[in-house]
């Protein structure tokens, strides 16, 4: 398979999925409105990404890096500007279920995206980088920036979440682990790649980045989709919340 083959799967996959968690997000209440627009938007942005890789816009070659045996590399930038929304969204979707019952501390979520910023934008430093003492760095760098995001999940985000039911907290458990197990293996692929010791082949870096962006962008989507529809349809049989009139039927 071909490295055009995984970037026009990724762009099918992640227009499929965009269209799959629109038509599943009910909008009974503004909570399922505004998941279903952020976990819609997610792969929507990301197919506009793939789309740009595969049509030769989202890429451009860069001498390899100073550990890999290759001369040349084609560097996917497209992916960064991807994941500077995308991440974010899927961040601000995580912490809205952590505080189901509201948005109680707001500097946390922008604590969490400022993390996440900081990340993205130190691994595309790396990505860019030729000279082995920089490029490492900004690694390292990035690395540092995803341990505070897990801090801001697993230790601030689940302080909040504690005061929730308990199927709210389940929730939250179960989006937390699947979303961060998928995000710990794009480091790995990083380093491995061609923009790293370039171990891994230029495809199977593609295939494998690939696989992880629909699961963490689609799989996830439709996942956190369905279980806001959950605690929402909870809300509505305790009365714990108010309805808007149905735009379509629940």
């Amino acid at each position: 398979m071909t490295p055009q083959f995984w970037l026009w799967l990724g762009f099918a996959g992640m227009a499929a999925g965009a269209a799959a968690i629109l038509f599943m997000a009910k909008r009974r209440t503004p909570a399922e409105e505004a998941d279903g627009i952020i976990h819609g938007i997610v792969p929507i942005i990301a197919a506009c990404s793939y789309f740009a890789m595969a049509t030769g816009q989202g890429s451009l070659v860069l001498p390899a890096g100073p550990d890999a045996a290759e001369a040349a590399r084609q560097f996917y930038f497209a992916r960064y500007i991807d994941w500077t929304f995308t991440t974010p969204l899927l961040l601000v979707g995580l912490s809205r279920t952590a505080m189901h019952s509201g948005m109680r501390r707001p500097a946390v979520v922008w604590g969490l995206i400022g993390s996440d910023l900081i990340m993205i934008v130190t691994a595309l430093a790396f990505g860019l980088s030729d000279v082995a003492a920089v490029k490492w760095t900004w690694f390292a760098i990035s690395c540092g920036a995803f341990l505070a995001v897990f801090y801001g999940i697993f230790v601030q985000l689940r302080e909040e979440n504690a005061s929730e039911r308990a199927d709210v907290r389940k929730a939250f458990v179960r989006n937390a682990v699947f979303l961060t197990g998928v995000w710990s293996a794009y480091p790995i692929v990083l380093l491995v790649g061609q923009d790293g010791l370039g171990i891994l082949s230029p495809t199977a870096a593609l295939a494998v980045i690939a696989i992880l962006d629909l699961t963490a962008k689609v799989v996830y989507g439709i996942m956190a989709t369905l279980e806001t529809t959950r605690a929402v349809d909870r809300d509505l049989k305790d009365g714990s919340v108010a309805t808007t009139p149905l735009r379509r039927a629940a």
